[in-house]
Protein backbone atom coordinates (compact mmCIF):
# COMPACT_ATOMS: atom_id res chain seq x y z
CA UNK A 1 0.00 0.00 0.00
CA UNK A 2 1.48 3.33 -0.79
CA UNK A 3 2.67 5.82 2.40
CA UNK A 4 3.24 8.85 1.22
CA UNK A 5 3.03 11.42 -1.56
CA UNK A 6 5.74 13.08 -3.00
CA UNK A 7 5.13 17.16 -3.85
CA UNK A 8 8.46 17.50 -5.83
CA UNK A 9 7.82 18.69 -9.89
CA UNK A 10 7.99 15.64 -12.43
CA UNK A 11 7.21 12.75 -9.74
CA UNK A 12 3.25 13.15 -9.00
CA UNK A 13 1.36 10.92 -6.97
CA UNK A 14 2.12 8.56 -4.31
CA UNK A 15 5.36 6.18 -3.63
CA UNK A 16 6.03 2.88 -2.41
CA UNK A 17 7.71 4.23 0.62
CA UNK A 18 9.06 2.04 3.24
CA UNK A 19 7.61 -0.71 1.42
CA UNK A 20 10.05 -0.56 -1.22
CA UNK A 21 12.20 -3.89 -1.49
CA UNK A 22 15.27 -2.14 -1.37
CA UNK A 23 14.51 -0.76 1.64
CA UNK A 24 14.54 -3.89 3.10
CA UNK A 25 17.43 -4.77 1.19
CA UNK A 26 19.40 -2.04 1.68
CA UNK A 27 18.27 -2.36 5.82
CA UNK A 28 19.44 -6.13 6.37
CA UNK A 29 22.82 -5.91 4.62
CA UNK A 30 23.17 -2.79 6.74
CA UNK A 31 22.45 -4.71 9.87
CA UNK A 32 24.95 -7.79 8.62
CA UNK A 33 27.54 -4.98 8.04
CA UNK A 34 27.17 -3.66 11.86
CA UNK A 35 27.68 -7.25 12.89
CA UNK A 36 30.63 -8.04 10.87
CA UNK A 37 32.33 -4.73 11.29
CA UNK A 38 31.85 -5.07 15.40
CA UNK A 39 33.06 -8.61 14.67
CA UNK A 40 36.17 -7.64 12.71
CA UNK A 41 37.01 -4.94 15.18
CA UNK A 42 36.53 -6.90 18.57
CA UNK A 43 35.99 -10.37 18.01
CA UNK A 44 38.98 -12.86 17.40
CA UNK A 45 40.31 -12.02 13.98
CA UNK A 46 42.16 -15.91 12.85
CA UNK A 47 44.09 -14.21 10.85
CA UNK A 48 46.39 -16.74 10.13
CA UNK A 49 43.15 -18.60 8.32
CA UNK A 50 42.81 -15.57 6.23
CA UNK A 51 45.99 -15.10 5.07
CA UNK A 52 46.86 -12.08 7.32
CA UNK A 53 43.28 -9.84 6.27
CA UNK A 54 40.50 -9.19 8.93
CA UNK A 55 37.95 -10.62 6.55
CA UNK A 56 34.89 -9.98 8.76
CA UNK A 57 35.97 -6.00 9.25
CA UNK A 58 36.27 -6.02 5.15
CA UNK A 59 33.13 -7.60 4.42
CA UNK A 60 31.34 -5.70 6.86
CA UNK A 61 32.54 -2.55 5.88
CA UNK A 62 31.73 -3.81 2.20
CA UNK A 63 28.40 -4.19 3.53
CA UNK A 64 27.70 -0.90 5.34
CA UNK A 65 28.62 0.65 1.76
CA UNK A 66 25.87 -1.53 0.10
CA UNK A 67 23.21 -1.16 2.19
CA UNK A 68 23.53 2.77 2.44
CA UNK A 69 23.92 2.91 -1.69
CA UNK A 70 20.46 0.72 -2.07
CA UNK A 71 18.51 3.01 0.49
CA UNK A 72 20.25 6.11 -1.00
CA UNK A 73 18.97 4.55 -3.99
CA UNK A 74 15.27 3.96 -3.38
CA UNK A 75 15.68 7.63 -1.47
CA UNK A 76 16.65 9.64 -4.58
CA UNK A 77 14.48 7.32 -6.88
CA UNK A 78 11.34 6.48 -5.45
CA UNK A 79 8.45 3.82 -7.26
CA UNK A 80 5.40 5.95 -8.35
CA UNK A 81 2.28 4.01 -7.92
CA UNK A 82 0.63 5.27 -11.09
CA UNK A 83 -2.90 6.85 -10.30
CA UNK A 84 -5.05 3.97 -11.98
CA UNK A 85 -3.64 1.58 -9.87
CA UNK A 86 -6.58 0.81 -7.55
CA UNK A 87 -6.74 -0.89 -4.42
CA UNK A 88 -7.36 -4.91 -4.49
CA UNK A 89 -10.86 -5.93 -4.40
CA UNK A 90 -12.55 -7.12 -1.53
CA UNK A 91 -11.67 -11.13 -1.83
CA UNK A 92 -13.03 -13.41 1.47
CA UNK A 93 -10.46 -15.92 0.41
CA UNK A 94 -7.59 -14.02 1.33
CA UNK A 95 -5.84 -14.42 4.45
CA UNK A 96 -6.31 -10.58 6.21
CA UNK A 97 -8.01 -8.73 8.02
CA UNK A 98 -11.56 -7.66 5.99
CA UNK A 99 -13.13 -4.50 6.79
CA UNK A 100 -16.20 -4.27 8.83
CA UNK A 101 -19.65 -4.18 6.71
CA UNK A 102 -21.47 -1.13 7.27
CA UNK A 103 -24.97 -1.86 9.99
CA UNK A 104 -28.05 -0.76 8.96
Amino acid sequence: MPSDTSQRPGRPGKTAGAFDIRNFIGALLFLYGVLLTLVGLFGEQYLDRTGGVNANLYAGLALLLVGAVFMTWARLRPIVVPPHVEPAPEDPTRPSPRRKQPRH
